[in-house]
């Protein structure tokens, strides 16, 4: 009759069990100090090793878990570093077209006004507007229109030459009503020739007076200039040039800005827009159909700085212009 084993007799049997299980991972774990003599029973050792086999297969499931799976921060740590750095420094597709050019905005040469709307992204409705001005006012509809009601008084003013154009700044208090909305003028400045033409005409050079309403909508007066008598308001203007592009002259006398329109101010109006970068839409145009005289000194003074400042025209579009009776 053979003895019945004891525990010690059992223990080679079952590790020689576990060894032979696939994917253990045995051989990073130190293996477990033996039990004290007659203190486990064969009982205790199998629930031991039912243990272990359970911690082990879980450790065998991390160690399997496939590439770029979730799982947050354990991820990261065996990622590539270099690789994540190319990812953070990555571009999005189109990002070089939407960058800024360095060319500044002009008459002529790489930032001539049919380059204007690549030039900066904010720009870009220079190119795509389809409500964009200058305009050569010709199938206009002759109606009744209001008549433009100017509160213009005596003046505080400087001159700056911006490197477009000479501007003049007023001070506050010059306005105009039309269409039920009250305007104030915020500068007015000179185009040579003139960007407006009527049925085809251009004049020698055109004053601009920007007006801005309480809402921030703008209307701006154009005022045609033609070649002939001196004129008081724009010999002011000249007195007071700066000397140097850039600078900003105050001038020590007041300027009267009803000198400036024509006595005859019935007018063409029309929706278009700046004439200038970034060609904002929504402009009211109220262009004086009377032209005012300059001399030809005059003009020449402004061609000396400025031999050509003018936009070329835009499409009509099928917009509704209106003509004073």
């Amino acid at each position: 009759m053979f003895d019945r084993p004891g525990p010690r007799a059992l223990l080679p049997a079952a590790l020689c069990l576990f060894l032979l299980m696939p994917g253990a991972l045995r051989a990073a774990e130190p293996a477990p100090a033996p039990a004290p003599k007659g203190e486990a029973s064969s009982e205790q050792l199998r629930d031991r090793l039912a243990d272990r086999l359970k911690e082990d297969a879980a450790a065998l499931k991390l160690s399997t878990k496939p590439a770029g799976a979730a799982g947050g921060a354990a991820d990261v740590k065996t990622a590539n570093p270099v690789d994540l750095r190319a990812r953070r420094s990555a571009k999005p597709a189109g990002a070089a077209s939407a960058a800024k050019s360095s060319t500044p905005w002009s008459y002529t040469g790489e930032g001539a006004p049919d380059k204007w709307g690549q030039l900066q992204p904010e720009f870009r409705q220079c190119a795509i507007g389809t409500r964009q001005s200058p305009i050569d006012l010709r199938d206009t509809i002759k109606v009744d229109q209001e008549r433009i009601q100017f509160d213009y008084k005596p003046s505080s003013f400087s001159v700056v030459d911006n490197g477009h154009t000479i501007q003049v700044n007023v001070a506050a208090g010059n306005t105009l009503t039309i269409m039920g909305r009250r305007y104030e003028l915020q500068q007015f400045h000179f185009h040579r020739p003139s960007e407006e033409r009527i049925n085809g005409r251009q004049y020698d050079m055109v004053a601009h007076l920007v007006h801005k309403d309480a809402e921030g909508r703008q209307a701006t007066v154009a005022v045609l200039l033609e070649r002939g008598q001196d004129q008081t308001l724009i010999q002011t203007v000249w007195n007071y040039l700066p000397l140097e592009r850039g600078d900003t002259y105050t001038a020590p006398v007041p300027i009267d800005l009803t000198q400036l329109l024509p006595r005859d101010q019935a007018y063409f109006s029309y929706m278009g827009s700046m004439t200038t970068p970034p060609c904002s839409e929504g402009v009211l145009w109220l262009v004086l159909r009377q032209p005012v005289q300059l001399s030809s000194q005059q003009i020449s003074v402004f061609s000396h700085l400025y031999p050509m400042n003018a936009r070329p025209l835009q499409a009509q579009s099928g917009r509704l212009i209106k003509e004073s009776n």
